[in-house]
């Protein structure tokens, strides 16, 4: 059984409640509770496991914000939020790790407990359970959409916000806009008992994972798996089966993850999209999977390639 649903992201306890976001006083309810997130960083509770920090929206922190809140939707029936407190400026911020593939850095904010701390959801994803990641999936992915949506593409006048956050609104053409989300096919490339797995000169020394692709317009999944491996390596792909599928709020992406057959194995890797690429056998793979491969280092953990690749190995898909 593959439990689609199992997927980090692919989840959360929200109802989106999209017929309450032109109402108004849902944040004055007593149940209100919000997330604060910097710099795309949800705010996690540490004194324990991590889990989400979700606030009295009366918190201090708050003030920090310049615009509206988002409304989320509703949890267990009360209404769930989220700030972008961005502005406040970190007496400990760390740039240059903050730039880096996984941000380690944690943030305190000098009005909250020491056991909260503003976390990168891509370093804290695989502690989180299930439905908080999703939560913070929510929140970070519209923050994201608004920080790169601020004008309007039609007339390019500066948008405001409503619908509780999920439109942006012109006031000189009138012309609404609503949160995208960039579809991106990722593929178990298989031939015999190897798949075929690929890295980025972005990432970690040593770490690769599944090949993966932007979707063009006009295009199915089908055709965009085939163009993608084709491209990055030279390989053709026979049959095409859809797997599963992952939010990915890194910015906006939905990865729609696939098995493909390779009617090939010559690989001629295309330098400008990847590094390398390389034939693994599922023992190999196993053995990267118990850190015993110092060449070879596995797909991260909580991402749907990891997800796709230990059902392979142990034969669930």
């Amino acid at each position: 059984m593959l439990d689609k649903e199992a997927v980090t992201f692919a989840g959360g306890t929200l109802d989106r409640a999209a017929h309450l976001r032109s109402t108004t006083g849902l944040i004055q309810q007593p149940t209100a509770r919000a997330i604060p997130l910097w710099h795309g960083k949800p705010l996690v509770d540490i004194s324990n496991s991590a889990r989400l920090a979700w606030l009295d929206v009366s918190s201090k922190i708050f003030s920090e914000a310049t615009e509206e809140p988002i409304f989320l939707g509703l949890q267990d029936g009360a209404p769930r939020f989220a700030f972008d407190v961005s502005p406040w400026e970190a007496p400990d911020l760390n740039a240059d790790e903050m730039a880096k593939f996984r941000d380690q850095s944690q943030n305190q904010h000098p009005d909250l407990p020491e056991t909260q701390k503003f976390i990168d959801l891509r370093s804290v994803m695989a502690e989180l359970s299930h439905d908080d990641a999703g939560d913070a999936a929510t929140a970070k992915g519209i923050f994201a959409w608004h920080e790169t949506h601020k004008f309007c593409a039609n007339c390019g006048v500066a948008t405001t916000i409503s619908q509780s956050g999920w439109e942006r609104t012109c006031p000189a053409c009138q012309h609404k806009h609503f949160p995208r989300t960039d579809p991106v096919v990722i593929m178990l490339t298989t031939n015999g008992n190897e798949v075929l797995l690929g890295r980025s000169p972005h990432w970690p020394e040593g770490m690769f994972s599944l090949l993966a692709g932007y979707m063009e317009p006009g295009e199915g999944i089908e055709e965009a798996v085939r163009r993608e491996v084709f491209e990055e390596t030279g390989v053709r792909i026979g049959k095409v089966e859809y797997l599963t599928s992952q939010p990915w709020p890194f910015p906006t992406s939905l990865m729609i993850a696939c098995t493909a057959e390779a009617l090939n194995r010559d690989i001629t890797i295309d330098p400008v999209e990847i590094e390398e690429a390389r034939w693994v056998t599922r023992e190999q793979v196993a053995n990267t999977f118990l850190g015993n491969d110092p060449t070879l280092s596995a797909a991260r953990k909580g991402s749907v390639a990891q997800f796709v690749l230990e059902r392979w190995l142990a034969d669930r898909l």
